[in-house]
């Protein structure tokens, strides 16, 4: 059953009328209804075309956060062989927000390491929805040494709101967790590329971003803020999310427009969680393509790459 936005209601009515003339049919073998669904199909699939042919920066974020859209997980399934999962930061605890370990990608070794929101209520909760505390961004870093000490390329799956905000993860020093796995991103002479798979929201997606190349999936943010935060702190009015969406420049067009963002990867009509397969696909193509760009590049070049790359964010407006 497909879980639609706000903004697909009138999508749903008519997708919903289709489904019910063929259960109808299904139920009465003498019912002709086909003519009548595929005349609603239509309908619905020019509606689905007019509504994401220029969607709001709001409502790209809806999109990026759909419950239906493809996870970490689905992406190291469907695009790693031979994946080993390493645990834990070997200090407090393993974080099951952050997957991360060794694997292989078109038959090469390489570290990958990504958010992981989960998939129903009760692996949202044992995934804290995608909110690294500190030991699953310390995780992370044991798994870029590592990567750094074997020369593996490191490909990095960014999907969350936020680092955990929660008194405990700051007791244990989530603001340095954090700022140490970014660092660790600027230092390791491996080739990083990482891609925006539905949300980067924050320090906690910054912390994994650092990288010579970043991709960005058609729908997807990335901003210093949700939405929601930026409005409750500038207007102290959180329903004010569409007006802050706006200000923030959170997407991929923007974003590459102002040479944050390197490449954005196309989704199917209507988001990836339409067509999860398609959108995997199209993602691995483009780390390909990222780490066939860096392949030539020794270790010192690719961290001066990098280093210009952050040296060089702020030269571009958006009407350039």
């Amino acid at each position: 059953m497909t879980n639609y936005l706000d903004f697909e209601k009138p999508l749903a009515e008519i997708e919903g009328k289709a489904e019910e003339l063929r259960a109808m049919a299904r139920a009465n073998d003498e019912m002709n209804v086909e003519d009548e669904a595929g005349a609603l199909d239509k309908k619905a699939a020019d509606m689905l075309r007019d509504l994401y042919k220029n969607l709001t920066p709001w409502r790209k974020c809806q999109v990026a956060r759909h419950p239906e859209r493809p996870h970490c997980r689905d992406y190291i399934e469907a695009l790693f062989t031979e994946y080993t999962p390493l645990a834990g930061d070997r200090n407090f605890a393993d974080d099951l927000a952050i997957m991360g370990g060794l694997a292989r990608f078109n038959d090469t070794p390489v570290v990958v390491i990504g958010h992981e929101k989960g998939k129903d209520t009760q692996s949202r909760i044992e995934h804290n929805f995608g909110m690294a505390r500190p030991e699953g961004y310390r995780k992370a870093i044991r798994l870029m040494e590592m990567a750094g000490r074997f020369g593996l390329p490191v490909i990095t799956l960014v999907d969350t709101p936020g680092a955990y905000p929660g008194k405990g993860a700051e007791e244990r020093g989530q603001s340095e967790a954090i700022a140490r796995s970014t660092e660790k991103c600027l230092q390791i002479g491996v080739p990083l590329v990482s891609v925006i798979i539905g949300e980067g929201g924050s320090g906690g997606a910054v912390a994994f971003a650092s990288s010579n190349r970043l991709a960005m999936l058609e729908h997807s943010v990335y901003s210093v803020i949700s939405p929601e935060g930026c409005a409750s702190i500038l207007w102290k009015d959180a329903e004010k999310m569409r007006e802050a969406a706006e200000a923030l420049r959170l997407t991929a067009q923007d974003l590459t427009r102002l040479g944050i963002a390197d490449e954005i990867i196309s989704e199917p009509m209507g988001g990836a969680h339409r067509d999860a397969s398609t959108t995997i696909n199209a993602v691995g193509e483009a780390i390909a393509k990222m780490l066939d760009g860096l392949s030539s590049q020794s270790p010192d070049e690719l961290i001066q790459d990098r280093r210009q790359k952050f040296l060089n964010m702020g030269s571009k407006g958006l009407a350039a």
